[in-house]
Formats: structure tokens, sequence, C-alpha cells
């Protein structure tokens, strides 16, 4: 079973059992206090880095000595599969904002997509391929900085993932301005969903067919 938290903004913790042998925290997009939200106090393994902006790299306040991914490639550490894709802070190929990296990440049976400060209103078919099949599916929703809800909606019709759980909106302290997670909910036809301190999921738990909206406590 795979436990998934959320600190706020793009940051989580997601902490995968593939046996015995193979355990691992995995940690993405630690941010720095000064966006107005309390920092994360997580341990990692892995430490995945989508770009190097403040609100999603402050490496140092992550514990343990984990093993650092900042950007596209193929990685195995700890029986748990990494891929790094290349995509764009933007939908003007990078020349507003620059790259960030998407990446997925295989353990327990299971594929687990993050997508980042994607900007891009639509997924490349080479994007799409390098992804592949997605089970848990991370996405930013608050507009301004990356995509909106609307253009969130399309790029999960592009994945198909089985859940999703929206990040990167806004909160209460956060002092950058976001879309909130109503109007995502909105566009997606949900009135409302209770919100989870964490989100537990294994293979054989996962929906046979539709989609689930999970929406998480930072």
């Amino acid at each position: 079973m795979s436990k998934i938290i959320w600190a706020g903004q793009s940051c989580f913790q997601i902490a995968v059992s593939n046996s015995k042998d193979h355990s691992a925290q995995i940690v993405i997009d630690p941010f720095d206090e000064k966006i107005g939200l309390k920092a994360p106090r997580f341990s990692a393994d892995i430490l995945l880095i989508t770009h190097n902006h403040s609100d999603h790299d402050n490496k140092k306040i992550v514990k343990g000595e984990p093993f650092l991914i900042e950007g596209p490639g193929e990685f195995e550490v700890k029986g748990v599969f990494i891929r790094g894709i290349s995509a764009f802070h933007d939908d003007s190929q990078g020349k507003e904002r620059g790259r960030i990296t998407i990446y997925t990440i295989e353990a327990e049976g299971m594929k687990f997509c993050h997508l980042g400060d994607l900007g891009q209103s639509q997924l490349t078919d080479e994007q799409l391929e390098e992804i592949g099949s997605v089970d848990v599916l991370m996405i930013p929703i608050g507009g301004t900085y990356t995509i909106s809800s609307q253009e969130a909606s399309k790029i999960i019709s592009q994945i198909e993932p089985k859940i999703v759980i929206p990040m990167h909106y806004q909160m209460p302290n956060l002092k950058l301005k976001l879309d909130d997670v109503k109007k995502f909910l909105k566009v997606m036809g949900k009135n409302s969903i209770i919100p989870q301190e964490k989100f537990q999921v294994k293979e054989n738990a996962l929906p046979k067919e539709g989609m689930e909206i999970v929406i998480l406590m930072p």
C-alpha cells in the first residue's frame, strides 16, 4: 500500500513498499516558507525537484540523505522506477518561464505521475507516450503560473488516470494568487468532495472504471 501526504502547493511525500526489502519515502517539490505556508518536515530516500523556483526546490528542509533527481532521465532507486520527462512551464515553448520536469514513479504495481508546474495547454504525443498509463495523477489547477482548471480537465482527458489529486491552488495564508479548488471541481462536474488528511492506495483497490478525484488537506 502507498501512502500520499500533501504539504500544500506541489509538495508531496509518497511512501511506497514493494516488498520487505524495498520501501522508500519519495518527496517532491519542497517549498520555502516565504510563500506563506508552513514548510513540511519530511524525510526522504528520493527527492524529486520539478524546477528551480523557491516554491518547489527547498532541498535543505528535507531530512535524510535522499537520492536527488532534478531533470529528465530514467532512474531506479530502492526498487522504485522513476522517469523524468521534459515539459514547459508556459504555453509558449518555455519562453516565459522555462522548462520543468514531469515525473512518473512506478512502485507496488502502480504508476504515479506528478506534472510539476505544467503550463502547456496540452501535452504532446511524445510526452503522452513517455508518461504512459497512469494510476494516480497529481496535477496543478490554479492558473496564472500553471494550467487553469479548464486546461487541467483537458490534460486529464489526454492522460485518463484512475485517480486525480489536484495541487498548486489557492489556500489560506498562501501569498500567491491562484484559483481555488472549487473552480476545478465545478469544471469536473463535482459538487463537493470531503478532503482527506492522507490518501492510501493499493493496486487491487484502484477504480475499475471511471475516475476518482481525491482532495487532500495539507
